[in-house]
């Protein structure tokens, strides 16, 4: 059956990675699968990896940890296997991804880092269009929702007698449209300063971690952040208001300077803190929590990591809504 062919696959992988043959995996060993990869391995990464298979607290894997954290992975060669290691490293899934993905050079080189951006961006565009009604709504009560009495129902009826269904989707042009330089100055942004917080070994700790996505998040975010007062006030536009995202950018600054383009931006930039804080710390003590009562299943599948990550990004969207305000 399926398990039996899958443990003998796990063995013998297990057997490729064991070079002295004595049963046991350790920290060199490891070191020496990722460099046979062309992959790049820091100690602190090691660590954390050994420590995510060790059960025993040996800091040596034995075949039954291997197999019980890879039994439910489908990946059967070691350099799939190794790719999806690195990629479950540090990274938060939530709305606002505060740390980027970490890739190795041969991934960048590859041309794998551009392809999981695109894949990425597209599958935010599809996210946040379906997403769009109830995005327009959500600002709709924001700014109005008090002065006139608003709540689900009625700012629905609001929408649809203003602009009919079309008008459920205003602004949801633009807000796709900066998915790809958001991420893309996101990810540039934290390679370089993943660089300066890193030690003279490569590691980056969780604080560090933390500061440099974080601190990628507030340039992506000063970068386009006109793109979102556009947004914004399209959403709440009435119909024929403005002709198009030109016309919008043209008004504004117009009526209110260049600087109006950034209204609202400090607030903006102050709710990236806590947001993220308390983002990666939720999900991190939700995975752990999961994984120290299921000893039995290590990989936790990506039904768990998806519940993880929107448990995470409500809390951290539920700390930070003020300053959204």
């Amino acid at each position: 059956n399926y398990v039996a062919e899958h443990e003998k696959k796990l063995w013998l992988t297990f057997k490729d990675v064991d070079k002295n043959n004595d049963g046991l995996i350790d920290e060199d060993e490891l070191k020496k699968c990722f460099a046979n990869l062309g992959l790049k391995l820091t100690p602190g990464e090691a660590k954390r990896l050994m420590s995510s298979m060790d059960t025993d607290g040996k800091l040596e894997i034995n075949f039954s940890e291997w197999r019980h954290f890879l039994l439910l992975n489908p990946d059967e060669n070691i350099r799939a296997i190794v790719k999806y290691w690195r990629h479950s490293l540090g990274i938060d899934i939530g709305d606002n991804v505060i740390v980027p993905d970490d890739f190795s050079e041969e991934e960048k080189v590859s041309g794998m880092w551009w392809r999981q951006l695109v894949a990425g961006a597209a599958a935010g565009a599809v996210s946040r269009t379906c997403t769009a009604p109830l995005d327009r709504l959500k600002i709709l009560l924001q700014v109005e929702g008090a002065r006139q009495n608003l709540n689900i129902v009625t700012g629905f009826r609001k929408m649809l007698k203003e602009g009919g269904i079309r008008s459920l989707w205003r602004g949801n042009g633009v807000n796709v449209i900066k998915i790809a330089p958001e991420s893309a100055i996101k990810f540039f942004a934290y390679e370089r300063i993943k660089k300066l917080c890193a030690d003279d070994q490569g590691n980056l700790s969780v604080g560090r971690r933390l500061l440099a996505g974080s601190s990628a998040g507030v340039i992506a975010q000063v970068t386009i952040y006109p793109m979102e007062v556009m947004k914004t006030r399209l959403a709440l536009a009435k119909s024929g208001q403005y002709k198009g995202l030109g016309d919008a950018a043209l008004q504004i600054a117009r009526s209110e300077g260049a600087l109006g383009l950034y209204r609202g931006l400090t607030p903006s930039l102050l709710g990236i803190i806590p947001y993220a804080g308390i983002d990666l710390t939720v999900y991190e003590l939700l995975k752990q929590r999961w994984l120290t009562s299921h000893d039995c299943q290590s990989n936790p599948g990506t039904v768990v990591l998806l519940g993880c990550g929107a448990a995470s990004s409500t809390c951290g969207q539920l700390a930070s809504y003020p300053l959204a305000l």
